[in-house]
């Protein structure tokens, strides 16, 4: 596997930036990760990066985003944080990726079996873990709304999918570089569930 140059960068499309991400989930979960040398790719990245993505996913020991997606050294970006909400932080992260370096995609990845969002179903109130958790509670009462008798299960996995897809509207609610970037067609902003059990990625 090839280590990314800016050329190559430049000739990947956002569609294929998600076929890529998608083609090294399948390699993940059948155990056939491409074979690369990664002493060669420290090497070769040294002196500049080009990756083709930017994968803000949870801090979660289970969920490295270059492992699930088979990538090496210069790929992606990876940007985790507890519940795989969205900050001033992570929108700055996000907009460097892109608009800086030229990542064609961004995906929003939860998973299933997250903490963070149990913590937020069940008010958890512990020293800072509040700004995270309010964050994610912003989906909780239409989901109540809808299925109101559901079990805590069930709101919790509706959650993970909910607090997805408050990730994807915040990056361009929030970031007119990410936003204008997105009307232009020069990136794709996606969400996405992990699923702990099988190591199967679901686009959405």
């Amino acid at each position: 596997m090839k280590t990314l140059t800016k050329e190559l960068q430049d000739k990947i499309t956002p569609a294929m930036a998600i076929k890529l991400l998608k083609d090294g989930n399948q390699r993940f979960i059948n155990n056939l990760k491409v074979n690369r040398n990664l002493l060669n790719q420290v090497n070769e990245t040294s002196e500049s990066q080009h990756p083709f993505a930017v994968i803000i996913s949870c801090m979660d020991s289970r969920t490295s985003a270059e492992l699930i997606f088979d990538q090496g050294l210069g790929d992606i970006f990876s940007i985790r944080i507890a519940g795989n909400v969205i900050n001033e932080d992570i929108l700055g992260s996000a907009e460097f990726g892109c608009k800086v370096i030229g990542a064609k995609v961004v995906v929003v990845l939860g998973h299933t079996g997250c903490g963070a969002i149990k913590g937020a179903v069940q008010n958890v109130d512990l020293g800072h873990l509040h700004f995270i958790t309010s964050k994610i509670q912003r989906c909780i009462g239409p989901i109540k709304k809808e299925i109101p008798n559901a079990t805590t299960q069930d709101l919790c996995s509706h959650v993970t999918k909910g607090n997805v897809e408050l990730g994807v509207s915040d990056l361009t609610a929030r970031s007119s570089i990410l936003e204008e970037m997105a009307h232009k067609e020069e990136i794709i902003i996606v969400g996405a569930l992990y699923d702990v059990s099988t190591g199967v990625v679901e686009f959405l």
